[in-house]
């Protein structure tokens, strides 16, 4: 009699497949758990977030200054991807070694625990551990299914008998890859809708509006915009974003407070409303990132609505020996420190609730933020506000000091080209050259430019906004056709010039002048 051996597993591609699958599950109840308590929470974000913290500084500074905004979407696609490959390799070796894939899976979701471990708390480890339980079921449920039946241990089964039972393995084996699909599909989509359900929440708070300002922006004078350099104030969507956050958060103002406490003689809990009933300030303020490298885009200016941090100090009564400002953000594990004196100085510091007129955006920190004029945002600028602690340097460290970046960071002079663009050409029509500069909270003096190496010329400034604002400026070119550089340097009104020799963004910002090559017609 002809011995036929019965099918012991799904071929090679279904076993992947099946790989895939369960960790899809256990990423897609990770995410369906994680919606209910924080999104950051969720398995994948935690892991990805917590690459963030673990990256050395170089490697942040590459990333930012290669990808730009899109640093954190291709981040996320690369670990999406390694898992895509490990949970495969995992399917592949189920039906052999099952108990290797079983513990593989599993491991996902201890990857997600230890994450949420090194950024928050216990409560944040429920989602990974609801991850890898789900992803272990569905892997189980998989090999058991897709095992085709054992051969009688006396005799050979008739091939007829095994081609019956491997059709319906193979058929049960595809109907539960198919419904534990299903279930990874649902899980995932049902964690997209409670986000959605919360934002829609979160939307119909913002509808309700902003109260008028106590005190109004005083309006800008005429001629602070030169023609061809972008907007005086940015537009809300086109305001630079440069955060650790993967994903951004959705904060229900409803059930939002802020706790001011540390060295102070009365601890405040704020609700959002309590905020907007205190007295709000209105001012033009424009904002630059530490990750700014010369000529860079990240530095924009907008019209900000804020309580003002003068009216937080009194009420708190902050105590004799506090020397920093210690912010805490609902994104988790990050913090910022602040020198007090920065917002105890009469600058318009505030936490702010609007911007342009509208609501606070939430991908710029809704429901409150922090700005302090003149200072790098990362020492100024805490998103998703939940916390004030009003200590000193001795006490805390913040995120960013903890990776060697500075203590104290005011914003560098700097000046750059927008028109023409690098490499660009300047019209024989409009032959002008212009740009624009900062220096916040000391103001700019002059900008001086030169061609092709040649003496330095001052250009016209425009109109003067502010101390807090950048200062447009413009330059005649005529000059002869062809190709030339032009480099431009800044001196601000303490009479100092922005130094030549280029320095690298960490860990207080980067130094230089910014020069481009363009052809003239």
């Amino acid at each position: 009699m002809t011995t036929v051996e019965p099918p012991a597993a799904p071929r090679a591609t279904l076993r992947m497949a099946a790989g895939v699958v369960a960790a899809a599950v256990a990423v897609g109840v990770g995410h369906l758990v994680a919606s209910f308590i924080d999104p950051v929470t969720s398995p994948l974000l935690a892991v990805g977030s917590a690459l963030i913290d673990a990256a050395p500084t170089p490697a942040k500074e590459l990333a930012v200054r290669t990808l730009g905004t899109n640093d954190k979407p291709v981040l996320l696609t690369t670990v999406a991807l390694v898992l895509l490959v490990f949970a495969a390799a995992l399917g592949l070796v189920a039906w052999r070694h099952p108990r290797i894939a079983y513990a593989g899976i599993a491991l996902l979701g201890v990857a997600g625990i230890v994450a949420a471990l090194l950024r928050g708390g216990l409560v944040d480890t429920v989602p990974s551990i609801a991850a890898g339980v789900a992803g272990v079921l569905a892997m189980r449920l998989l090999v058991s299914r897709g095992s085709g039946p054992p051969a009688a241990a006396d005799e050979a089964p008739a091939a007829s008998a095994i081609d019956a039972a491997a059709g319906r393995s193979r058929r049960g084996f595809l109907l539960a890859l198919g419904g534990t699909a299903a279930v990874a599909a649902l899980a995932g989509g049902g964690g997209i809708v409670v986000g959605k359900v919360k934002a829609a929440s979160s939307a119909a708070r913002r509808a309700l509006g902003l109260p008028a300002p106590t005190s109004p922006a005083p309006p800008l004078p005429d001629g602070v915009q030169v023609s061809g350099v972008q907007p005086y104030i940015t537009a809300n969507d086109d305001f630079y974003r440069v955060d650790i956050s993967l994903v951004t958060p959705h904060v229900d103002a409803s059930s939002w407070k802020l706790t001011i406490d540390g060295m102070v003689d009365n601890t405040l809990e704020l609700s959002y409303d309590d905020l907007l009933a205190m007295p709000l300030i209105e001012r033009n303020i424009t904002l630059t990132c530490v990750s700014n490298e010369v000529g860079g885009n990240y530095v924009s200016t907008t019209k900000w609505l804020g309580v003002p941090f003068s009216e937080i100090i009194k009420r708190a009564g902050v105590q004799p020996g506090v020397d920093q400002v210690y912010s805490y953000s609902s994104d988790s594990g990050y913090t910022c420190s602040t020198p007090f004196q920065a917002v105890n100085d009469g600058r318009d510091a505030m936490i702010v609730v609007g911007m342009n007129g509208e609501v606070l955006p939430d991908a710029h920190g809704y429901p409150a933020r922090m700005l302090v004029p003149g200072l790098f945002g990362f020492v100024s600028a805490t998103k998703w506000l939940e916390r004030i602690e009003f200590t000193t340097y001795a006490k805390r460290t913040a995120y960013w000091t903890e990776r060697k970046w500075a203590t104290d960071a005011p914003i560098l002079t700097q000046t750059k080209i927008e028109v023409p663009k690098s490499l660009g050409t300047l019209p024989k029509d409009k032959s002008v050259i212009a740009g624009v500069a900062w220096a916040q909270h000391r103001g700019i003096e002059k900008v001086e430019i030169r061609i092709d190496g040649g003496e330095w010329k001052n250009v016209t400034l425009a109109a003067d906004g502010g101390i807090d604002l950048w200062r447009q400026w413009s330059y005649p070119y005529d000059g002869p056709a062809g190709l030339h550089s032009a480099e431009v340097r800044a001196t601000d009104l303490d009479g100092k010039t922005q130094p030549e020799e280029r320095t690298k963004v960490f860990p207080d910002g980067a130094r230089g002048w910014h020069q481009i090559q363009f052809t003239s017609e």
